[in-house]
Formats: C-alpha cells, sequence, structure tokens
C-alpha cells in the first residue's frame, strides 16, 4: 500500500489491484483518527499499520457509499477496533444491509458492484451534520445515498466517487476510456452532476477521491470537468425529449 501526507491533516492510502487504484483515507484529529473508506477486501492490516506509524488510534470509520471497493474491509476493522465508531448514509447503509431495492422515486437500473456486510453503522450521517473536523455533503448520484466529507480546518474535500481524477479530472458517470469503472457504476448522471456543482461550489483547496491522485488548488479543473458533464447530461436530455 503506498503512503502519501497532505498538507497537515491528510493521509492517503491506496492499493493497485490490477492496475485499479483505489484510495482511503486517514484523517488526523487532536487525539486519533478518522478513516475514510476502508478499500478492497484484504486492506485492513496495512490500514491499522498506517495508523500505528501515525501514533494515534483509528476513532471513526465514515464511508462515502457502499461498492465493494470502498466498503471491502469494513467488516475485518471492525472486529480489529470494535469501539470505533461507524458512520454511513441511511439510505446506502440499506445496501449494505443486502437490501438491493430501489424506492418509487429512484429511477432503475441500479449500477455498480455492492458488498453485503455484517457490520451495522452505529451512526447515520445528513447533510451538514459535523463529525469531528469533516462537515458530511450529501451528493447523490454515483450511489443513491453517495456522500462526501469536507474538512472545515482547511478545505479540503474528500469526494468519494462522485469525482476521479484517475485518467483526469472527471464528474462521475463520465466516461474516460483509459479509466472507465466509475463511469459504469454510476448509477444516476443527472444526480451526479448536482451532487459535482454542489461540491465545487465549496470551492476545496484540495480534492481527494476514490480513485486516482489527490489534486491542490482543483477550482479550475473541477468546473471545467463539470462543464463537460453538463454538456453531456443535457445533450442526452435533449435528444431523449
Amino acid at each position: 500500500m503506498r503512503i502519501t501526507t497532505h498538507g497537515s491533516y491528510l493521509v492517503q492510502l491506496t492499493r493497485y489491484p490490477r492496475l485499479f487504484p483505489v484510495n482511503c483515507y486517514l484523517v488526523r484529529e487532536e487525539t486519533s483518527l478518522t478513516l475514510i473508506d476502508t478499500g478492497i477486501p484484504g486492506s485492513a492490516p496495512a490500514i491499522l499499520s498506517a495508523a500505528r506509524d501515525i501514533g494515534l488510534p483509528i476513532q471513526r470509520i465514515m464511508l462515502t457509499h457502499a461498492h465493494f471497493d470502498h466498503l471491502g474491509s469494513l467488516d475485518a476493522l471492525t472486529q480489529l477496533l470494535p469501539t470505533a465508531q461507524v458512520c454511513a448514509s441511511a439510505r446506502d447503509a440499506r445496501f449494505m444491509s443486502g437490501d438491493m431495492s430501489l424506492d418509487a422515486d429512484e429511477p432503475q437500473p441500479l449500477r455498480g458492484s455492492y458488498l453485503k456486510v455484517a457490520t451495522k453503522p452505529s451512526q447515520f450521517v445528513q447533510d451538514g451534520d459535523q463529525i469531528g473536523s469533516l462537515q458530511v455533503i450529501c451528493t447523490p448520484g454515483h450511489t443513491p445515498g453517495h456522500i462526501a466529507f469536507f474538512d472545515t480546518r482547511n478545505g479540503t474535500l474528500i469526494a468519494g466517487d462522485a469525482f476521479q481524477t484517475r485518467a483526469g479530472l472527471a464528474v462521475s458517470g463520465t466516461l474516460k476510456l483509459m479509466f472507465p469503472f466509475p463511469a459504469m457504476a454510476t448509477w444516476q448522471r443527472p444526480l451526479a452532476l448536482e451532487s459535482a456543482r454542489k461540491l465545487g461550489s465549496l470551492q476545496p483547496t484540495r480534492l481527494a477521491v476514490g480513485h486516482g491522485e489527490v489534486l491542490e488548488s482543483p477550482q479550475a479543473a473541477m468546473d471545467l470537468a463539470i462543464s463537460v458533464a453538463a454538456r453531456e447530461v443535457e445533450g442526452v436530455q435533449t435528444h431523449g425529449a
């Protein structure tokens, strides 16, 4: 696992299974760490080793969404960290429990590879909640209950799969031929575009994503990615009409 520090608070943990980069993140608080996502199965030992090297305990595990590559090591970690608080959106927690149904107002079909886990969240978070230094931002689109996290201390945005930087910055659902998997797993592109605009309005100083490198001073690149996604989504809607 590659470990990279960005600024004072963010530590990026990256695994490369079959050239498919998967990130999770440790966020430093004063006396503890918050883990954002858990990576693919088998990542728990490396995550715990990184936390030991930092010298702080993992107090919280916060999940952006319920796809397997973000949830894969959750059960292993909660067995080893039985007192850690697990936070997720109530909507994606249903997928975590094995309930793959969509509500009447949610468009079909569901996309992406979800993972049923034994762990149940200890807290459901909502838009605007403040958990430690992180503000919860509801960002549906990639999944129905996708969420992102904004570090109010320094403007770092941990966006999950609402954006990708692998093969170039893109909004969830925008196909990048060199790395098409996030687009293929995106449930609802118009919602993903709305969520990207919401995240862009935060004017983050740093963008950290599920797949790809952390991007410093990302505003101009985010605005361009949003404009590309808007043209594609609006073109599809116009053609469909």
